[in-house]
């Protein structure tokens, strides 16, 4: 697969990309992301119980 036939793939799906919107009605972009921080933080608390030695 070349180069050029790759990015006039990737081209052609974000042109149809536009058409939808890419946002889904049930979607909420501030639960989205603060479920991603919360899961971070939980992440980070346990990996910091991993590391007591230091």
């Amino acid at each position: 697969m070349s180069f050029h036939s790759t990015a006039a793939q990737l081209a052609t799906l974000a042109a149809e990309g536009e058409e939808h919107g890419g946002n889904h009605e049930s979607l909420s972009p501030y639960v989205t992301g603060g479920g991603a921080f919360l899961l971070l933080l939980l992440l980070l608390w346990i990996t910091t119980r991993f590391n007591r030695d230091r």
